[in-house]
């Protein structure tokens, strides 16, 4: 699933393209993908434009022009945003380079067609993701839901400490709640408490202050580095100016199973499902 770094790499990719491109039109292939409780779905967009694209925590948020609803889109396991033009891309979310060959093809359920010719496909191939129509009080539904933003100024290592308060569950469960800390997932939870020497598995009460200020630093450093390189990206995906995800290369456990730790280059990376996900550590440096 894409994390807080894919999906604001997503975010200002489409915020440079499509902001103010009027919509000609939409198809809306599979409709399930779509969610409109009001059935307004093509008289907000048709005809219209996005006036602003944001992102709040995995969500993309695309604001609608004269309306007081936006379009949410959350990529899930497997969905992808791409905005074709002429014989340029940007792609985002998982895939191979192959989907981009066929445009559209099977997995491509939803496409906006702009009046300029250029489109932007809604792909996803397990279809676990969607687009959804919010109004003010959907919007107000998800915040509530929602924890502080790991790069915004009100992350303070004070306001962390209290969100770890009276919690008896392991370090990753609580970085992977989203009702703490917003966009964090498993990759980066991985990469978080290697950076900052903690066992994945360590309950939060076991923690001291100095352990804390680490985990608290290392979000902050290794998100930072991440939206700074474009995510991570597991596939041969590149936009229309060559680049692609290069956290890829920055990854210390996340994906490394079985080979020798980076740091230490003595201890070979473990793997065990902590908080119900897949997880790597390094059992010499993460105490």
């Amino acid at each position: 699933m894409p994390e807080l770094p894919e999906v604001e790499t997503i975010v200002r990719d489409l915020q440079a393209h499509i902001v103010g491109l009027n919509i000609d039109h939409i198809e809306v292939r599979l409709p399930k993908m779509v969610k409109h409780p009001n059935g307004n779905f093509f008289d907000l967009l048709e005809k219209n434009h996005f006036s602003n694209i944001r992102r709040r925590a995995k969500y993309l948020i695309f604001d609608i022009n004269d309306a007081d609803e936006s379009m949410i889109a959350h990529l899930r396991m497997t969905g992808q945003m791409i905005y074709k033009k002429n014989d340029q891309f940007l792609a985002g979310g998982h895939g191979k380079k192959e989907d981009l060959e066929t445009l559209p093809n099977k997995f491509s359920h939803v496409i906006f067609h702009f009046a300029d010719g250029s489109k932007l496909f809604f792909n996803d191939m397990r279809q676990f993701g969607y687009l959804e129509i919010a109004n003010k009080e959907r919007m107000e539904d998800i915040e509530k839901k929602l924890g502080v933003e790991p790069l915004e100024s009100k992350f303070t290592f004070e306001n962390f400490e209290k969100l770890l308060e009276k919690k008896k569950v392991n370090i990753k469960s609580f970085l992977l709640n989203q009702k703490f800390i917003a966009g964090l997932g498993n990759i980066y939870a991985d990469e978080t408490l290697f950076s900052a020497g903690v066992l994945p598995q360590r309950t939060i009460e076991t923690l001291d202050k100095k352990e804390k200020k680490k985990i608290h630093q290392a979000i902050k450093k290794i998100l930072a580095k991440a939206v700074e390189e474009r995510g991570t990206t597991f596939n041969d995906y590149r936009d229309a100016n060559g680049k692609k995800g290069n956290f890829l290369n920055f990854l210390k456990v996340y994906s490394r199973a079985g080979e020798k730790c980076k740091k230490c280059k003595k201890s070979i990376l473990e793997k065990s499902k902590v908080a119900g996900r897949g997880t790597v550590y390094c059992v010499v440096c993460q105490k």
